[in-house]
C-alpha cells in the first residue's frame, strides 16, 4: 500500500480480480461501484462519462493561443531545470501546465522517453484538461484544487494504465488564483511516497518566482523582514516551515491559517491568535509591524507551533476576535513560502531525504508569549525541560491594503460559492434555504425568507405583501424569536420589509432601535427580536421583473452593523438566488399542470366487479412526469382486463399521448379483442401517431410499451401479450413467485411485426403483479438484483393486494425515482360452479323449448324468478337466430355474477346487427326486443367461432 493524501490506494493490479483496474472495468461496464475508489477518482470518471470521452481516445487537443512566455513558464523554466538535473537518468518526465490544462513546458528524466510520446505531446500547446483527456493528474489537479495523486487503473484513459503521476496547483500568492499546473509522471513501478515533498518544494519555489514578479512595495516588506531575522533565536530543531505544517493538514485548516494572517496584518496592530486545526493542534499566528528600507510600512505574521510539552498549553497574553460576516480566503498579503534542497540522489533513483528547512528567526518578539521553554523577547529557554515551540513566516503586508483587498476577495469568494450552493434543485423551498445557508455566518447571524403562498404553489402572486408565508428561519443558533415556518407573516406599511418590497431596492437598518416603523406593526415581538438582533437589510427577491418575496438579514448584539457594502453584497446574493427560485417555481407550475393532466387521464377508480381484487398506485418521477398508465376493464362473461403501459419520454407531451393512447384501448378492449390483436392495434395508433406529430423529423420519436391481461373466473385462466414491456409477477396461493417467458413483442409504433398470446392457469387467490420500468430499471442499482428484492418482497406479502402494493414501493421502488411507476395488484377469484349453468344442443329449432324451461327452474333454484320472464325471452331469440343463421353445436350458458348472463355460442363467425325494422317486416325485431330488456349485449370471437351474450339486471330479483 501506498499513501495519497488520507486515503489509502491498491498500488498495482492486485490478483482474484480486485483493485483500480476491475474497478474500472466494472465502472466502464456500467455496473456501480460505490466502494473501493476514492471519491475524487470516481467523481472524476463519471464526469468523463458524462461528457461521452472513451477509454481509447488517443489524440488531444492542441492549442496555439497560449502564451509562451507567460509568468508561469518564467518562473517555472529555472525549477524545472533543476528538477531534470535531479531525476536525471530516470523514468520520470516533469510537466507545467497552465490553468486551462494546456502543457507549457516538459522534461525529462531520460532524453529517450521524449521518443515514445507522439510528436505533439513533446511540443508546448497540448491540453490535458479532465474535460478532454479524461481523468489525469493536470486535469484532476485543476477539477479538484488540491493537490492530487492518480495511479495506474485509475487514468481513465487506457493509454496511461501503466503509469502513476502526483500534480499540484500553483497558486499566484498574492492573489490566491491557480496560475498553473506542476505534474511529476513516473512508472507504477517508481512510485515514492517522498515524492509529495519533492513536488511541493518544487510548487514552492515556483511560487516564490511568481511572488518575484510582484510589486516592489510587497517584496519591499518581504526583504525587511528577512533583513530583520535573527536565526540563532531558535535553534535548528526549532526551526519550521510554514509548507512543511501544511503537509498534514487539510485544505480547510490551510485556509483558515492563510485567512487568520491576513486578518492579523488588516487589523495594523501588533496582536496574536490562537488557531485550532481540525486534528487538536493548535497554531499561533503573530503580528509585528515593520518598515521596509524605502519608508514602506506593514506587517509580519508569524506562526509559532508549540512544542510536545504536555504540562502547560499555550498561553495568549491577547485573542484578536474572529470578524463577522466574512468568508474564509487566501489573504491578499505577501504569502512566504521555503524550499529546501534535494540530495542523495543516484541517477535512476528516486529516492528522496529531504533536508532539514532553512528559517530565520526574529530578535524582536511580537508579543509576550506565557509558552514553556520561550522568553519574553522570543528566545528559547535551556533550563526548559519541554521543547520550545518552533516559528516561521506566514505572511507579510500592508493594512490598508490588505484590508480593502481582503473585504474584496471575501466577497468575491461568498458570491462564487453562492453561484455554486443555490440552484441545486428545481425545489422553491430548497432553494431559499440554499439562500439563507450561503450567508451564515459569512455575511449575517440569522437569515428569514418569507415567499407568498402563489410562489410555493409554482404561481405568480399578484400582490407579493398580502400572502407572506415564513419560508426558511437559518442562524447560528436556534434560539432566536422568528415567526416559525409557514406562519402568514404580515408587514405593516413602514416595516422596513414593506419599504424595499415597495421600492424594489435593499433598505439597510444600521440600528433597529432608531429603524422607522420596526416597532409600529408588532412592538412586543419586535422588542424580543431586538434582545437578539439589532441590525438589518431587508431585500426583495425579484427576478425578470416579478416581486418573488423578500430575504431578511440579521447580525447578532455582538456582531458589528451593517454597512452599504453589506447592503450592495447581501442585494447581489438576493438577485441571484431569486433567479434560482423563480426556475424552480417556474418548474413547479409546469410540473403541477403535467402532473395533474396526468393523474386526470389515470382512473379515478376501480369498477365494480368480482373476479379480481384490484390495487394500483402511480409514483411520478421527481425530476419530471412522464407516460406510464393502467386500467381495469370489466369484459363480458365476468371476465376482467387488466392493462399497464408506458410511453416513452416525459412531460406534457409523453402525458398527452398517454391519455390517447389508454383511451383506444379501453376501446379495443371492450370489443371484445384477444390480447394479441388489442396491441396490433394499438400499435398502429402510435405508428400513425408519431406520423402525424408536426414536430417530428423520423418516425419514431412516439414509442411505448403494453402489457394486456384477460382473466377469466369461469375457467381460471389469463391471456397475456406484451410489447417490448417488462413480463408480470405471478404469487401462486402457496407463495411461489415466478416470472412467466412471456413473448417480448416489439415496441408500440414500430410496425409491421405481430404479437404473440399465452395462456396461463392462475388459482384462486393468486396475485398478479403488473408494473413499468421505473420500478425495477435505476442507473445506480442492477435489474436482477431488483427482481429477486421484487421476488422476495411478494413471496413475504401474504396480505391484500393493497398491502402488497406498500410493501413493494417501500423495500423496491428507487428511493428517489428517475422515471413513473405505475403498479397494479390483482387478486384472482373464482366464479363458483354452482353459479354456471351450461346446455349442449344441436341446431333443431324444436329444442328452443326445451332450452327455456330448463333456464326457468335453473333460474328458480338460484332464487332469480323475477328475471326468468326476461331471460326467457331473451335466450329464446339467442338460441333460434343461432340455430337460423349459425352452425352448430350450440351451446347456452348463464352466469349468476353481479348480473345475469345469457351466453350463446357457435361455430360460425356471421354476428348478428341491430338494425330497425321497417313495417312490412315480418322478422328483424329480435335483437330490438334483447337490447330492450338487457343492460348490455355483444359478441365476442373465439378461436371456435363467436358468442353471443347479454346481461340481465337483477335489482328487482
Amino acid at each position: 500500500m501506498v499513501q495519497a493524501g488520507e486515503d489509502p490506494i491498491p498500488a498495482g493490479r492486485a490478483p482474484g480480480g480486485t483493485g483500480p483496474a476491475s474497478f474500472r472495468e466494472r465502472f466502464l461496464q456500467g455496473e456501480p461501484v460505490e466502494t473501493g475508489v476514492r471519491t475524487s477518482i470516481l467523481d472524476s470518471w463519471r464526469r468523463c462519462q458524462a461528457l461521452g470521452l472513451s477509454p481509447d481516445q488517443s489524440d488531444l487537443p492542441f492549442r496555439e493561443d497560449f502564451e509562451p512566455d507567460g509568468r508561469i513558464v518564467r518562473a517555472a523554466v529555472p525549477v524545472l531545470d533543476r528538477l531534470q538535473s535531479l531525476f536525471a537518468g530516470s523514468a520520470m518526465n516533469i510537466s507545467v501546465a497552465d490553468a486551462s490544462g494546456t502543457v507549457l513546458l516538459r522534461r525529462f528524466g531520460e532524453a529517450s522517453l521524449a521518443g515514445v510520446l507522439p510528436a505533439i505531446q513533446t511540443a508546448p500547446g497540448f491540453v490535458f484538461a479532465e474535460k478532454v483527456a479524461g481523468t489525469n493528474g493536470i486535469g484532476l489537479a485543476l477539477a479538484e484544487r488540491q493537490p492530487i495523486r492518480v495511479y495506474g487503473a485509475e487514468h481513465f484513459a487506457e493509454r496511461s494504465q501503466g503509469s502513476a503521476c502526483r500534480a499540484l496547483p500553483v497558486r499566484d500568492p498574492l492573489s490566491g488564483r491557480i496560475e498553473g499546473v506542476l505534474c511529476f509522471g513516473y512508472p507504477r513501478s517508481a512510485e515514492d511516497p517522498a515524492l509529495d515533498t519533492v513536488i511541493r518544494r518544487a510548487a514552492d519555489s515556483i511560487e516564490r518566482r511568481l511572488l518575484g514578479q510582484s510589486s516592489s512595495r510587497e517584496r519591499a516588506l518581504l526583504q525587511a523582514y528577512l533583513d530583520s531575522g535573527a536565526e540563532s533565536a531558535a535553534g535548528p530543531r526549532h526551526r519550521i516551515g510554514v509548507r512543511e505544517l501544511a503537509v498534514e493538514m487539510s485544505p480547510r485548516d490551510r485556509a483558515i491559517l492563510m485567512e487568520k494572517a491576513a486578518e492579523l496584518i488588516a487589523c495594523a496592530q501588533r496582536a496574536c491568535v490562537d488557531v485550532s486545526l481540525s486534528d487538536g493542534r493548535r497554531v499561533t499566528l503573530v503580528s509585528r509591524p515593520m518598515t521596509s528600507a524605502s519608508g514602506v510600512q506593514g506587517f509580519a505574521v508569524e506562526a509559532v507551533v508549540p512544542g510536545p510539552s504536555p504540562r502547560e498549553p499555550l498561553a495568549l497574553p491577547r485573542q484578536v476576535h474572529e470578524p463577522l460576516g466574512l468568508t474564509a480566503g487566501l489573504a491578499v498579503a505577501t504569502s512566504l513560502t521555503f524550499s529546501g534542497a534535494v540530495r542523495d540522489v543516484a541517477p535512476g533513483q528516486l529516492h528522496v531525504t529531504p533536508p532539514a528547512e532553512y528559517l530565520p528567526g526574529t530578535e524582536h518578539g511580537p508579543v509576550a508569549l506565557g509558552v514553556e521553554g520561550v522568553t519574553a523577547d522570543g528566545t528559547t529557554d535551556e533550563h526548559s525541560d519541554s521543547q520550545p515551540p518552533a516559528r516561521g513566516l506566514m505572511m507579510v503586508g500592508e493594512p490598508h491594503v490588505g484590508t480593502y483587498a481582503l473585504a474584496a476577495r471575501r466577497r468575491l469568494e461568498l458570491l462564487s460559492e453562492a453561484g455554486v450552493r443555490i440552484g441545486t434543485t428545481l425545489d422553491v423551498r430548497s432553494t431559499a434555504r440554499e439562500l439563507a445557508e450561503s450567508a451564515v455566518p459569512q455575511l449575517a447571524d440569522f437569515v428569514t425568507v418569507d415567499l407568498p403562498g402563489a410562489v410555493l404553489r409554482g404561481e405568480e402572486s399578484a400582490d407579493p405583501r398580502s400572502d407572506l408565508r415564513r419560508t426558511v428561519v437559518h442562524g447560528i443558533h436556534d434560539d432566536c424569536p422568528f415567526h416559525p415556518v409557514g406562519k402568514q407573516v404580515d408587514y405593516g406599511p413602514t416595516m422596513p420589509q414593506s419599504r424595499c418590497l415597495t421600492s424594489g431596492q435593499a433598505v439597510l437598518e444600521p440600528d433597529l432601535k432608531a429603524a422607522a416603523g420596526w416597532f409600529a406593526q408588532d412592538p412586543e415581538h419586535s422588542a424580543q427580536l431586538l434582545s437578539h438582533v439589532h441590525s438589518l437589510i431587508a431585500v426583495p427577491l425579484v427576478a425578470r421583473g416579478a416581486v418573488l418575496g423578500v430575504a431578511n438579514f440579521y447580525r447578532a448584539q455582538d456582531s458589528p452593523p451593517f454597512g452599504d457594502d453589506d447592503r450592495s453584497l447581501a442585494q447581489e446574493l438576493a438577485a441571484r438566488a431569486a433567479l434560482s427560485i423563480d426556475n424552480a417555481r417556474r418548474y413547479t407550475r409546469e410540473r403541477a399542470m403535467v402532473l395533474a393532466l396526468q393523474r386526470s387521464l389515470l382512473p379515478h377508480g376501480v369498477p365494480d366487479q368480482d373476479a379480481v381484487e384490484v390495487a394500483h398506485r402511480y409514483l411520478p418521477a421527481e425530476s419530471d412526469v412522464g407516460g406510464d398508465w393502467y386500467d381495469v376493464i370489466p369484459l363480458s362473461g365476468s371476465r376482467i382486463g387488466l392493462f399497464v403501459g408506458d410511453v416513452v419520454g416525459h412531460g406534457m407531451l409523453s402525458a398527452a399521448t398517454m391519455g390517447r393512447l389508454r383511451t383506444a384501448a379501453r376501446s379495443f378492449a371492450e370489443l371484445d379483442f384477444p390480447p394479441d390483436e388489442v396491441l396490433t392495434h394499438l400499435d398502429k395508433l402510435v405508428g400513425r401517431l408519431d406520423r402525424e406529430d408536426p414536430g417530428a423529423v423520423d418516425a419514431g420519436t412516439i414509442g411505448a410499451t403494453c402489457l394486456y391481461a384477460i382473466y377469466d373466473p369461469t375457467t381460471q385462466q389469463c391471456t397475456m401479450a406484451r410489447a417490448a414491456h417488462p413480463p408480470p409477477a405471478l404469487v401462486r396461493p402457496d407463495g411461489t413467485v415466478w416470472f412467466p417467458d412471456l413473448p417480448a413483442g416489439p415496441p408500440l409504433g414500430l410496425g409491421g411485426l405481430p404479437f404473440e398470446a399465452a395462456e396461463l392457469d392462475l388459482p384462486e387467490n393468486s396475485q398478479l403483479v403488473l408494473y413499468t420500468d421505473g420500478l425495477i430499471e435505476d442507473r445506480h442499482r442492477d435489474v436482477d438484483v431488483v427482481l429477486d428484492q421484487l421476488r422476495t418482497t411478494l413471496a413475504q406479502a401474504n396480505g391484500t393486494p393493497d398491502e402488497t402494493c406498500e410493501a413493494i414501493l417501500d423495500t423496491v421502488a428507487p428511493a428517489h425515482p428517475c422515471d413513473d411507476i405505475a403498479l397494479l395488484v390483482a387478486r384472482t377469484h373464482a366464479l363458483d360452479p354452482q353459479r354456471i349453468a351450461t346446455w349442449d344442443l344441436p341446431a333443431d329449432p324444436a329444442l328452443v323449448s326445451e332450452v327455456r324451461a330448463s333456464a326457468t327452474r335453473q333460474l328458480t333454484d338460484w332464487g332469480l324468478d323475477e328475471a326468468a320472464f326476461a331471460a326467457e325471452l331473451v335466450l329464446s331469440e339467442l338460441v333460434t337466430n343461432a340455430i337460423r343463421h349459425g352452425a352448430g353445436p350450440i351451446r347456452v350458458r348463464l352466469l349468476h355474477d353481479r348480473t345475469l348472463i345469457c351466453e350463446v355460442s357457435d361455430t360460425s363467425n356471421t354476428a348478428p346487427h341491430l338494425r330497425r325494422a321497417a313495417g312490412t317486416d315480418e322478422g328483424g325485431r329480435g335483437l330490438f326486443l334483447v337490447a330492450q330488456l338487457t343492460q348490455s349485449w355483444g359478441t365476442r370471437y373465439t378461436q371456435q367461432g363467436k358468442v353471443i351474450w347479454a346481461e340481465c339486471g337483477l335489482e328487482g330479483a
